[in-house]
């Protein structure tokens, strides 16, 4: 599998699992109605430095974000979102991406990453927790999974 920053012409392949994924409900804190627009916008806006993954055959089938958290004299603090196509769930992938972009944040001079919102539900907590992140806290009831009911968001935190 290949690793590369994203260009324009990768969001038609990434689009189709960001929808799937959001339109779910049970991952991400935003809108599962978001539109392409809206979905393109909040995924590859400016600020942020995009990824993909290519399988063997050249198509993308995960994608991850980089972008300041705060601004100011805070803005050494990354924040990422990370997707997979769930047709290619399991595979490592996930882990592979996510290893790729710490070490990219890292060399890009953040000093740390931070997720804000992660559904406690969400299978990834345990490859977050694998690769070092922290719980420094969870927001209770936050959240309403459509299969578990309310359930919590977890702040989520690793050092550079």
């Amino acid at each position: 599998m290949l690793i590369r920053e994203a260009t324009p012409e990768d969001w038609p392949g990434i689009w189709p699992f960001w929808h799937c994924i959001v339109a779910a409900g049970e991952t991400y804190a935003w809108d599962p109605g978001t539109s392409e627009e809206a979905a393109r916008v909040l995924w590859t806006g400016p600020g942020k430095q995009v990824y993909v993954v290519e399988d063997d055959t050249g198509a993308v089938v995960a994608s991850a974000y980089v972008t300041p958290n705060y601004g100011g004299p805070a803005a050494r603090i990354a924040n990422a979102g990370f997707m997979v196509d769930p047709d290619r769930a399991g595979r490592g992938v996930g882990r592979l991406l996510a290893e790729h972009v710490l070490a990219e944040a890292r060399d890009a001079g953040y000093r740390g990453m931070v997720f804000n919102a992660v559904v406690e539900t969400n299978p990834a907590v345990t490859l977050w927790t694998s690769l070092g992140f922290t719980i420094l806290g969870t927001v209770p009831g936050a959240f309403d999974h459509p299969r578990h009911g309310t359930v919590g968001l977890h702040i989520m935190y690793r050092a550079l």
